[in-house]
């Protein structure tokens, strides 16, 4: 997660790390990335069912009715283990987490253990009712997913009125005093929505939007040949960073995230540095905090049935599950070899990323992806749009 806003615009200084000592339990939620003791930030896909039926969905989620494996008790003893060993934020995310009906009941249980709770949702189904549910049991965040204006979202949602109903969403939070954001996954679908999204977050005053990169996972992989090219990667990039200072100069400053590409740090870096050098200096700094991908280490994943992965997009490889053993012990058992590996993949990655000079501010990049085009866990990550002079191979 890069933080655009905070590195491009000077929104978070190397201080404020500092500031807060690095720890994860003293870190407010948007300096995580940069905690020294990073116990892992846990996305729960607590169930497959969702209401829609997106076209990029890594879940492949199926229909809203039915029966979760995992009830509501078992769930509070999940969260209960969390809590002690120290993760600080539990994600509850889908399918769609707001199909089940105890959502807002173990996002409770959740905050009273002195976890953050967040939710990440098509934002269909927050009622005004739901919205003050959510707001009364202490919810610290919900990310909304778009693709785009009404007419691109309700092609890639498949159902015709759900933008409308996500705008609905939107607002309903928004009256209830709960913070919202929004979350876009850019393809070649939708890449030119990316200016109606900052015109969203402008006019419906949305303080935060998240750009995702497209990861080969799940529906995500049948559109592998819908990713960018490196070029229109870079140019969508450069658009991200323009509108954000646009935005910023105007005295209406969003905080605003790209996820799941840390290639985006060495490119606003090498930006800035043509820009404003010693800007560009702190920047270095902070990219060194953040150490870039973590899946396996300052992210993990539960999926619907149990089994526990790396990140939420990476589900062909297991390293045990909590209906089994309990998360903290899985996490830490050093006997299971690829988790133990991925805790520092600067040692295994291979190709292009082993001899990147941004390898300790990047970590290699996504595994998941490398794997899905490669076959090779470690090999170099595909959607690195970096060339090979800029990395230092030439």
């Amino acid at each position: 997660m890069i933080g655009i806003s905070k590195l491009y615009c000077g929104q978070v200084e190397p201080s404020d790390a500092l500031r807060y000592g690095r720890h994860s339990k003293s870190l407010p939620s948007h300096l995580l990335q940069f905690a020294e003791d990073k116990k892992p930030v846990v996305v729960w896909n607590m169930t497959r069912r969702c209401n829609l039926k997106c076209v990029h969905c890594y879940a492949q989620a199926l229909e809203e009715n039915g029966s979760d494996a995992i009830g509501t008790e078992q769930a509070k003893a999940i969260i209960d283990d969390l809590a002690a060993y120290g993760a600080p934020v539990m994600l509850f995310s889908g399918g769609e987490p707001l199909v089940r009906k105890d959502l807002t009941e173990l996002a409770k249980h959740a905050t009273g253990k002195g976890m953050r709770a967040v939710i990440s949702t098509n934002g269909t189904l927050i009622s005004k009712e739901k919205a003050r549910e959510l707001k009364e049991v202490g919810l610290s965040y919900v990310g909304i997913s778009l693709d785009g204006g009404e007419a691109v979202h309700d092609t890639f949602r498949k159902v015709p009125g759900c933008f409308k109903k996500a705008i609905q969403g939107i607002e309903n939070c928004q009256a209830e005093g709960l913070k919202v954001g929004l979350r876009f996954t850019i393809n070649r679908r939708n890449q030119g929505e990316v200016p109606v999204l900052f015109d969203l977050v402008r006019d419906l005053e949305v303080p935060r939007i998240c750009f995702y990169h497209l990861v080969y996972s799940g529906r995500g992989s049948d559109l592998i040949k819908e990713d960018l090219s490196h070029a229109e990667t870079r140019a969508v990039l450069d658009l991200i960073m323009d509108r954000t200072r646009e935005l910023f100069d105007q005295g209406k400053p969003k905080e605003v995230l790209t996820v799941d590409n840390h290639a985006d740090g060495p490119y606003l870096w090498m930006r800035m540095k043509k820009e404003d050098p010693k800007r560009a200096e702190e920047i270095f700094e902070l990219l060194q905090f953040n150490e870039g991908n973590s899946s396996g280490r300052g992210i993990g994943c539960i999926s619907w049935d149990g089994q526990v992965h790396a990140d939420q997009f990476w589900r062909n490889h297991s390293f045990g599950n909590v209906l089994e053993r309990p998360f903290s012990e899985i996490w830490d058992d050093p006997a299971i070899d690829l988790l133990h590996k991925l805790k520092d993949k600067k040692a295994h990655v291979g190709g292009r990323c082993a001899k990147c000079r941004f390898l300790n501010i990047c970590g290699g990049n996504f595994r998941a992806r490398a794997e899905a085009w490669h076959g090779d866990i470690w090999a170099e990550d595909p959607a690195c749009y970096l060339t090979d002079e800029e990395i230092g191979l030439k």
